[in-house]
């Protein structure tokens, strides 16, 4: 088998380079490989997340020096990384953010995934839920109780990393008119720390101005933080409603935004319902399976879902592994159950998606209702204890396109909410018999 990629890793230089290829001990042991070993060569990016020259360079000499089969990762604001090497027939996983459809389906078929959705599939979804859940109600969630008895008023708050997610900007205001949704007010801003602040200022104004009841946040896991001090500052306590863009629905990063704010958040989220990392998933594994913490304890779980996706369909191909076969094998596998505890995976023409947005080369279809209980208590992802932790709505429920039902959400409800299982549910553990012995 050719060698693999990965690209643009966190902690490269030591700690993740040395979980991943550890796990890969554990994947090859358990998946049937026939025969084929993966070759992990970390190449660390020369320049940011959002620079598409250095991006661009870096697939190049991904290409010209290491001739892999596959690539996983790259960086994570800029297209140029994935562009560069679908023009080079190198298939990729997780390699920038989701594009049009078009380039996955027409452009470069076959040469291009990506674990969690695109942002148009989420866009399609945050529509349904404000559609379904959200509008024309009362804005009840707010921390202005002068906003409680008025029907919600929209505003959106995105991130521009391209003219992509302009044109997915509009998409999402023609989903929204299907249900009679409109936003009041749409401001994008850019991740760009010396500018955040201000921009964040102007922003939060504009909203307060246009007397936006609800905030709907799709940006990076750091924005919020700022946009959030603002608020407060300005005395403006809208509903924030999450929608599952990466990290802002998990407890490391919530902590860190104004809590009186916070407290109001809730929506979606891409994320399964926690279970405690001892006792499932890929830290438990790794210490199962190595007898000792993994290297990158603090962040395995964000480094995993590549490979293992590539592991789970690879065992599908059988002996004659191409970018064709391993295609072919992707879009033929059913769709992975949902769970409370795990999403729903499945690629190609499932019938699960809009015509526009298939065949699929994004991985999860569902989402859960979430929102953020400031008082819990535990751990967040990292095992750092302290207070603040998301809730998932009914035990973590989780819904498909067309399955999130109508009227009022089930946020700030504690009755039948979890914050982190102890062990897996008594239907997703488990049994004795199948689990696997560890080699040697």
């Amino acid at each position: 088998m050719g060698r693999s990629t990965a690209t643009d890793v966190a902690d490269a230089a030591v700690r993740a380079p040395e979980t991943v290829r550890k796990m890969i001990e554990y994947w090859e042991t358990y998946y049937e490989t026939y025969g084929r070993q993966v070759d992990l060569i970390v190449v660390q990016g020369s320049g940011t997340i959002v620079d598409e020259a250095a991006a661009r360079a870096d697939a190049i000499a991904i290409d010209e020096d290491l001739d892999p089969f596959m690539v996983w990762g790259g960086p994570t604001l800029t297209n140029a990384f994935a562009e560069e090497l679908a023009a080079r027939g190198i298939p990729c996983i997780s390699c920038g953010p989701s594009q049009s459809p078009d380039f996955y389906r027409d452009e470069y078929p076959g040469l291009q995934y990506t674990v969690t959705k695109s942002g148009e599939q989420l866009d399609f979804l945050v529509a349904e839920y404000i559609g379904k859940r959200l509008a024309g109600d009362p804005a009840v969630h707010a921390g202005d109780e002068a906003m409680h008895d008025q029907e919600r008023v929209f505003g959106r708050i995105w991130i521009e990393a391209s003219a992509a997610s302009v044109t997915a900007n509009d998409t999402f205001e023609d989903d929204l008119a299907e249900y009679g949704v409109t936003i009041a007010e749409s401001q994008s801003y850019a991740l760009d720390p010396a500018t955040l602040q201000e921009s964040a200022s102007t922003i939060i104004a504009r909203m307060k101005e246009a007397g936006v009841t609800s905030v709907v946040f799709n940006g990076d896991p750091i924005a919020p933080r700022e946009f959030t001090n603002e608020a407060t500052a300005q005395n403006y306590f809208p509903e924030w409603i999450v929608t599952g863009s990466v990290l802002v629905d998990t407890a490391a990063f919530a902590r860190t935004y104004d809590q009186q704010q916070w407290a109001n958040a809730f929506g979606i989220s891409n994320l399964s319902a926690r279970v405690r990392r001892e006792v499932s998933g890929s830290f438990a594994n790794y210490e199962w399976f190595h007898g000792e913490r993994p290297p990158a304890d603090d962040n395995i779980g964000v480094l995993t879902p590549t490979p293992q996706t590539f592991y789970s369909y690879n065992q599908l191909v059988g002996p004659n592994l191409t970018p064709e076969t391993f295609n072919a094998a992707i879009f033929a596998a059913a769709p992975s159950p949902s769970a409370l505890t795990a999403a729903s995976l499945s690629y190609g023409t499932k019938g699960i998606w809009p015509e526009r947005l298939e065949p699929d080369y994004h991985g999860v279809d569902d989402i859960s209702e979430v929102w953020w209980d400031p008082s819990a208590i535990g751990p967040d992802e990292i095992d750092k204890e302290g207070a603040g932790l998301w809730r998932w709505v009914a035990g973590g429920l989780r819904y498909k396109p067309g399955q999130i039902p109508e009227g009022p959400p089930a946020a700030f409800v504690e009755d039948g909410s979890v914050t982190i299982y102890d062990v897996r549910p008594p239907e997703e553990a488990t049994p004795d018999d199948y689990l696997p012995l560890k080699a040697g």
